[in-house]
């Protein structure tokens, strides 16, 4: 297993310098940044190619993640819509060709924060069936893990259990498809999350951690050693992404729900204490 982090841990907004998150997490210890892909596209060839030769130098790892808008929607009932969110995702993976990151997460399969207005979950889902398969096309040839992130019923009425990822993906067919699991939304809707993640087996590409309330893991209740057996048991070897969420305000804050400082008024020097102890205790429950 690879251990990372969420660039978004360290601001309430969603942007960031890349370049000084890459090194900030190689010097807490991470082997991974997760990065929103989206800025990468107004990003120049130069640019995005000192961001690929920065990581390669300091052995960290790229992964991607997204929240595709609602007039992105691949699932969408309107086809134009629906050609446009492909457009999108092709162009967000061909950036992240260009800087080596080789897996993209996120509700790919529909849009986020999802409003609801479109209740007709299996229309929505065989819509989004052909589309994903479209987009596995271009993320298998460029080597690149789609990964659907399994979100709780607050969420979206499309992905919320590990079984309804797997289905997801045997109904798309392409090994770049894989499942998503995240430890929050799974505290919320999985009867168990160590047997929820047996079930997703091969398919796992991809695991966020936090515990319940969006904080760092070890600072909740969770069950952690569990949570590492289930991913040793199914010799899961890919990215385990911290996605704490613990400042308020910003668009971060509207869009994830933060509405109150989570953090214990850390200063900066406090956040990168926090999370260098949460990778800490994560490493000890998931590496055995």
């Amino acid at each position: 297993m690879k251990f990372g982090v969420f660039y978004a841990y360290w601001t309430n907004e969603w942007k960031g310098d890349y370049f000084h998150f890459t090194k900030k997490v190689k010097e807490i210890g991470f082997d991974i940044l997760e990065i929103s892909p989206t800025p990468l596209l107004d990003m120049s060839d130069k640019e995005l190619g000192e961001l690929k030769a920065l990581s390669k130098d300091l052995g960290i790892t790229l992964t991607s993640n997204v929240g595709p808008p609602k007039d992105k929607d691949i699932s969408s009932a309107d086809p134009a819509v629906r050609r446009k969110g492909i457009e999108f995702l092709t162009d967000l993976m061909k950036a992240m060709d260009k800087v080596d990151s080789r897996s993209i997460a996120g509700a790919l399969y529909s849009h986020w924060p999802c409003d609801f207005t479109d209740l007709d979950k299996e229309a929505i889902w065989s819509r989004a069936v052909v589309s994903t398969g479209e987009l596995c096309k271009t993320a298998e040839s460029l080597g690149i893990d789609f990964c659907l992130e399994v979100l709780n019923r607050f969420e979206t009425n499309v992905l919320n259990t590990s079984e309804e990822a797997v289905r997801f993906c045997k109904d798309v067919g392409n090994k770049a498809c894989k499942v998503m699991l995240d430890t929050f939304h799974m505290n919320i809707e999985e009867d168990n999350i160590a047997e929820a993640i047996r079930y997703a087996g091969e398919y796992l590409g991809h695991v966020h951690v936090g515990e319940g309330n969006r904080k760092l893991p070890g600072k909740g209740s969770l069950p952690w050693s569990d949570i590492g057996k289930a991913l040793r048991d199914i010799n899961f070897t890919k990215g385990v992404v911290m996605e704490p969420f613990v400042m308020e305000g910003g668009q971060i804050g509207k869009d994830i729900k933060v509405w109150r400082d989570l953090s214990g008024g850390a200063s900066p020097e406090k956040l990168d204490q926090d999370i260098r102890e949460s990778l800490i205790f994560l490493k000890k429950a998931f590496l055995g």
